[in-house]
C-alpha cells in the first residue's frame, strides 16, 4: 500500500486578511476624499479589530494600506492594537482600487510571507472578495475578511482561488 502523507507542500496555503478602512469623518467639506480622517467611531473601531485579530490569532507578516488617511490610519491603529511590530507598507494603487488592481497588488507580496493584509476601501475591497472567493460579502467599516488562498506564491492569486473563513465586524466584537 502506498500512503502519501500530506504536508504544508502538498497544501499549500496563503492567508489573506481584507481590512476596509473604519469609519471617516464628513465634518470637513473642504477636505479632499483622500485626506478625510476617522470620525470617533473610526477611532474607536481601528484599534477594536486589532485587539480582536491578536486574540484570534490574525496576525498578518506583511501589512499593506492605501495611503489615505482614513485607510493609513486604520491600518496604524490596528497594527499597534494587534502588536505587529513590521513597518506598514503603503500602496498608491490601493486607493480608489478595482479588484483586479488589488490582484496586483497581493500578486507582488514577498513570496516568503505566508499572510498579508490590505487596507483599502469600497467598492474595490467588497469585489476582491467576491473575486477570490466567489461569495457575495458585505464589507462595511472597519470590517475584517479571513481568506484562504488555496496558492504556493502570491503571484498565484485569481478568481475563486481562495475560500472565505469569515468576516468580523467592530459591531459583532464590540
Amino acid at each position: 500500500m502506498n500512503v502519501q502523507l500530506l504536508t504544508e507542500e502538498s497544501c499549500p496555503m496563503k492567508r489573506l486578511y481584507v481590512l476596509r478602512h473604519a469609519k471617516s469623518s464628513w465634518d470637513d467639506a473642504s477636505l479632499a476624499d483622500f485626506d478625510r480622517p476617522l470620525n470617533s467611531r473610526g477611532l474607536a473601531s481601528a484599534p477594536l479589530m486589532g485587539r480582536t485579530m491578536a486574540e484570534r490569532g490574525y496576525l498578518p507578516d506583511v501589512v499593506i494600506s492605501s495611503p489615505a488617511a482614513r485607510a493609513a490610519t486604520t491600518a496604524k491603529l490596528a497594527a499597534e492594537a494587534a502588536a505587529i511590530k513590521d513597518p506598514i507598507l503603503f500602496e498608491g494603487r490601493i486607493y480608489e482600487a478595482s479588484p483586479q488592481t488589488l490582484v496586483r497588488v497581493i500578486s507582488e507580496i514577498d513570496q516568503n510571507a505566508s499572510s498579508a493584509m490590505i487596507v483599502g476601501h469600497n467598492p474595490g475591497i467588497e469585489g476582491l472578495v467576491s473575486f477570490l472567493t466567489g461569495e457575495l460579502a458585505a464589507m462595511p467599516t472597519a470590517a475584517l475578511a479571513v481568506i484562504d488562498l488555496e496558492i504556493n506564491e502570491w503571484n498565484a492569486a485569481s478568481q475563486q482561488s481562495g475560500k472565505l473563513v469569515e468576516i468580523i465586524t467592530p459591531k459583532e466584537v464590540g
